[in-house]
């Protein structure tokens, strides 16, 4: 009797089994869906009911319908049904969902509940949009450098000392504080380095006057820029993932030095997510110049000293304190309230910092007005095709301070869509540096489901072909081949329905070229056994000698494969690092079920018979 370890074989069939089990979802397909995500809130069983409801009365009935993360996907046969659904839910319930179409899997109720989801599908082959972005990393560095400028002046204005100025010099990267004497010098060093002990300062003179100098190291400057694309990616995926968007599985990853790519499979209409995403948004809290007449100021040009002119939605003058009492950067939350007394509205939460400023400030402005200003900056390419910031600045409320508050209060005086947006914006964050787009490309359902149907040809044609020439040429051996490919593939498939990684056209590719190295494993194991049964060795012996002195052969070329897919992942980017991704994960496959699959089955075909007069090979 041939010995090989009963153990081996069991965890042999449990890895098979579960292999089967988690690559099941991936045979029931996909239907035309709807996700309906409410603003700051998860939607429950009542929504769920409510909108069934409605349909229902309407004649329309989902294929299926379910809850994830907090949206509700209705899964629809037809797309004349999914777009109908959509308008009759819109009309029924206006400004209550944000609806997104998309696509979702039929895969039964008890085993979405398990946590069993099919593969994900890339952008080539489920459609959708692809964006590229190039951060502006010089002006993150300009950025960071009027950002010291502002701390100086605010250490010296907190310590009463006077100063000549404070110099920005952009090419250089360097920031000067210009001091009258040597007196001011001395009290505005140590009141600045007080403030920011962190910094490294140079004293220095300009035009004899003495000063302070701080210039960013090389090192400084490559870690604000990385930081200004990181924080970007981080951004631009928490507006993704709002529920305000219901954008279904997007993916962002950072490409070259300044740029960041991002997927958006599924998508049909990529208008609304490509005005959020390039958007900086923050608002300012001023105290309204209730002295002054901004009717005078805004035809005169002449805006009365410690006040600033600004126009409110009706294009109207309004002249605001030059104080600002709260900033954007001191937001901590913003929701989206469709329904109040005075229509929509936006509640804002503070920090401990803008909290105490705010409270201190209504304390001592009772009965008089305050204003809210929204800033609105982005990035667009004027009629010569150069890119050109954008910035607008409006207000968009006036209200007479009734009573004392800190860090939660409402914003009025905003519609629904300007609503909903303004509090995503603000919620998410503003843009470490501005973007601009740089690429687009929309990918269409059909051109995906070619891409799909193309690949799975050429998989299975391919592995067609390995199956027939090894069940001619290795006879009964030759079919334990066959099927150990398929368990490859299987297997393979479970581990990334398992991961959440998301297949592509080259991971088609991967998947073709692993089964192609299962293919190679066996014959390298199969050949040594036919060397074996040449020099006269007997059956058994020659099974156990062509699976251990193969072994080695096999390692070695799985190994180097690895390790050139690893490298692709660390180093690739985009489709690249999905083929690496899957390459990997095949060829850990490939080397169980050719070592311990393969050998498992020869056990069950020759290990029970005492006397093994031929091997079928």
């Amino acid at each position: 009797m041939i010995s090989y370890p009963r153990w081996k074989i069991a965890l042999v069939a449990i890895v098979l089994t579960l292999g089967i089990f988690l690559a099941l979802p991936n045979l029931f397909g996909e239907e035309n869906a709807l996700q309906l995500a409410r603003d700051r809130a998860a939607v429950i069983d009542s929504d769920r009911t409510a909108v069934e409801q409605i349909l229902k009365d309407k004649g329309v009935t989902p294929s299926g319908m379910f809850l994830d993360q907090g949206r509700l996907t209705l899964r629809f046969s037809s797309k004349q049904d999914q777009l109908k659904a959509r308008d009759l839910i819109a009309e029924a319930r206006p400004n209550q969902y944000t609806i997104a179409l998309s696509q979702a899997s039929r895969v039964p109720e008890w085993m979405r509940n398990l946590g069993l989801s099919p593969l994900k599908l890339g952008l080539d082959l489920r459609g959708g949009v692809y964006l590229v972005y190039q951060v502006d990393v010089q002006g993150a560095v300009k950025q960071l450098l009027d950002h010291h400028e502002q701390e100086f002046r605010a250490s010296l204005r907190n310590a009463r000392v006077t100063y000549q100025d404070v110099l920005v010099d952009y090419p250089t990267y360097r920031v000067r504080v210009l001091f009258r004497d040597a007196d001011t010098f001395a009290k505005g060093k140590a009141a600045i380095l007080a403030d920011s002990r962190n910094l490294t300062l140079t004293d220095t003179t300009v035009d004899g006057l003495p000063a302070l100098e701080l210039v960013l190291t090389p090192q400084a400057i490559k870690e604000r820029q990385d930081y200004a694309v990181q924080q970007n990616i981080v951004i631009l995926r928490n507006r993704l993932n709002s529920p305000e968007l219901a954008v279904s599985e997007p993916q962002v990853a950072r490409q070259g030095v300044d740029r960041i790519a991002i997927q958006l499979p599924g998508l049909q209409n990529s208008a609304e997510v490509k005005k959020i995403l390039g958007k900086t948004a923050t608002l300012e809290f001023r105290m309204v110049d209730e002295a002054n007449n901004p009717l005078e100021a805004a035809s005169t040009g002449r805006v009365p000293l410690g006040s600033k002119l600004y126009y409110n939605r009706e294009k109207q003058p309004v002249l605001l304190k030059r104080e600002v009492v709260v900033t954007g950067d001191q937001l901590t939350d913003a929701s989206f309230q469709p329904n109040t007394q005075e229509g929509a509205a936006v509640s804002v939460g503070l920090d401990s910092r803008g909290a105490a400023k705010m409270l201190k400030n209504t304390q001592e402005n009772l009965g008089h007005m305050m204003a809210v200003v929204f800033i609105d900056r982005s990035r667009e390419k004027n009629a010569a095709g150069v890119d050109v910031d954008r910035t607008t600045e409006e207000v968009i409320n006036r209200a007479t301070i009734r009573g004392v508050f800190s860090n939660n209060f409402v914003i009025t005086g905003v519609n629904p869509i300007e609503g909903r947006e303004l509090a995503l914006l603000l919620r998410a964050g503003g843009l470490a540096a501005p973007l601009s787009a740089v690429e687009e490309r929309a990918i269409g359902p059909s051109l995906g489901q070619d891409n799909i149907d193309k690949g799975r040809n050429a998989m299975v044609f391919g592995m067609l072909a390995a199956f027939i020439f090894m069940a001619i040429y290795y006879k009964v051996f030759g079919l334990i081949a066959d099927i150990t490919l398929a368990a490859n593939v299987v297997l393979l498939t479970a581990l990334l329905s398992l991961l959440g990684a998301a297949l592509t056209l080259p991971g088609i590719a991967a998947v073709v070229l692993t089964v192609g190295m299962a293919v190679d494993a066996n014959i390298l194991i199969y050949e040594r056994i036919r060397e074996e049964l040449r020099n006269g060795v007997s059956p058994r012996a020659a099974i156990t000698a062509g699976f251990e002195r193969a072994f080695s052969a096999i390692a070695d070329s799985n190994v180097t494969a690895f390790i050139a897919g690893l490298v692709l992942w660390l180093f690739g980017a985009g489709a690249v690092r999905g083929f690496a991704v899957v390459l990997m994960l095949g060829i850990i496959t490939s080397m169980f079920t050719a070592l311990m699959g393969s050998r498992a089955l020869v056990q069950v075909i020759y290990g029970g018979k005492r006397k093994i007069d031929h091997l079928s090979i």
